[in-house]
């Protein structure tokens, strides 16, 4: 895609939301393949989940708990990200990751304001009723993130 009567991208700052779903991964093969086809670079943010309530009870019970498991959800999104930046590697694109923490909705527009993002590329999650969209992280995105996004199925 170029800018009409410019000669260059409309998009050189590509972004992709990355999870553990596979909407995700089909988003991250459609945007290294964008970023490729374009020849511009590709960025990733995974938002990390945050630990399960019932952690607080362990923790109460041996302190190292929380910490370890906290250290375990890291080095699982590590792995996460380590895996998708092998597999750009793979396509001749180098991509930087990022991880956060807190809501994703909030976590990934500041992302993008922060990196100046012009293209989200989401995974979008099938839903079989009307309603169930409304209220979805994809869409509360879409509303928010001040770029162009690009839905995946």
């Amino acid at each position: 895609m170029r800018a009409e009567g410019k000669g260059r991208n409309m998009f050189t700052n590509i972004a992709v939301a990355y999870d553990e779903s596979p909407e995700s991964h089909r988003a991250m093969s459609a945007a290294i393949h964008l970023a490729k086809t374009l020849n511009v670079g590709l960025q990733a943010i995974t938002v990390m989940e945050k630990l399960p309530a019932f952690t607080a009870f362990a923790a109460g019970s041996d302190p190292t708990v929380a910490s370890m498991l906290a250290d375990d959800r890291e080095k699982y999104y590590d792995h996460l990200q380590t895996t998708a930046r092998e597999a750009a590697l793979r396509e001749g694109i180098e991509l930087i990751t990022t991880l956060a923490d807190g809501e994703p909705v909030d976590a990934i527009v500041r992302f993008v304001c922060e990196r100046k993002i012009d293209l989200l590329v989401i995974g979008l999650h099938r839903h079989h009723d009307r309603v169930s969209r409304l209220w979805s992280t994809t869409t509360s995105i879409a509303q928010s993130a001040p770029c162009d996004i690009f839905g995946v199925h």
